[in-house]
């Protein structure tokens, strides 16, 4: 879900990109050489593999071995979300090779080639997004680099699942699993919207816990009359573009339904958004007690790793 243009042109925005994001401040010596990811066998997150919702969509991660393939938009996401949860529970690295995808297994592993010079890498997928419809896989910012679409922001791909059984197949031949060698470019698909060239059924996979995953909060609560106390929310981001905070609040409903989020207030679990006519936020709560409002701030930073603000309205 996440990306915007590099160095001097990340003051250019687009609606291809996540205009809140950006690079890093420094970009690490070496960046481009960063190896692929190298697959092996991993058990499958139980949470993170659970049929969810997000801007309204369902999706149902296949968690099936059958070979996928799919053509579409990649971007990439930096900064902003550096050292965040990931739906795998592990906090984002934007220098390791990994990505966000919609439906495949979490973790497994994904062959990337840009569709206009044929360039592959391979990432290890541990987290979801996009969620806007006309990109298929957020790529970490090293993979951008490596993959060549770091400046513009995005770029047309083609995306392969390793299966198990190639990592198997691999892994008894002696051989690591690398990525295609550079093949000539592909004429680009029309209309650009991401479409599946093959892929299994979507299946649901059964859990421990079917516990649904509580629905996001749409609209903010009733505004209060200017007389009364003000009202006190958890901020988790600030956004110009409406779509980034949405994304931003399913993707954070989707960590808090974890089972590991019990411990937490069940109306602290719901994030909402509210838009001011200039920023569209992304907050949880909505409480007349500054103290509580403070305790569920801490409490979320440390869930969610990721800095929060009180908000007052």
């Amino acid at each position: 879900m996440l990306a915007v243009l590099l160095l001097g042109a990340c003051a250019t925005r687009s609606a291809h990109y996540y205009s809140d994001d950006g690079p890093p401040d420094r970009v690490p010596p070496g960046l481009a050489a960063t190896p692929d990811a190298q697959p092996r066998s991993e058990a499958l997150n139980p949470h993170a593999n659970r049929p969810y919702v997000a801007l309204g969509h369902t999706y149902t991660p296949d968690t099936s071995d059958a070979p996928f393939r799919q053509r579409g938009i990649a971007s990439w996401y930096g900064r902003q979300f550096q050292g965040n949860r990931t739906a795998s529970g592990e906090a984002y690295d934007m220098f390791a090779m990994s990505a966000a995808h919609p439906t495949l297994p979490i973790p497994s592993y994904a062959r990337v080639t840009s569709l206009r010079d044929g360039n592959s890498i391979i990432v290890r997928i541990n987290d979801r997004g996009p969620f806007l419809h006309d990109r298929i896989i957020d790529l970490s910012y090293a993979a951008a680099v490596r993959l060549g679409i770091a400046a513009s922001g995005s770029g047309e791909v083609l995306v392969e699942k390793i299966t198990t059984r190639e990592i198997a197949a691999a892994s008894s031949a002696a051989r690591p699993v690398v990525a295609s060698e550079t093949v000539p470019a592909l004429a680009p698909a029309s209309p650009p919207a991401a479409t599946v060239l093959a892929s299994a059924a979507p299946v649901t996979v059964p859990l421990a816990s079917t516990a649904p995953i509580p629905s996001p909060q749409v609209n903010a609560p009733t505004p209060r009359a200017a007389s009364a106390a003000p009202s006190w929310s958890v901020q988790l981001g600030a956004f110009a573009v409406t779509a980034n905070a949405e994304a931003l609040r399913d993707r954070v409903a989707l960590l808090l339904s974890a089972p590991e989020a019990s411990a937490l207030p069940a109306a602290a679990r719901l994030p909402w958004v509210q838009y001011d006519g200039k920023l569209s936020r992304v907050l949880i709560g909505s409480l007349g007690d500054r103290a509580t409002a403070q305790a569920w701030a801490q409490q979320l930073e440390r869930f969610l790793i990721r800095q929060t603000v009180l908000y007052a309205h």
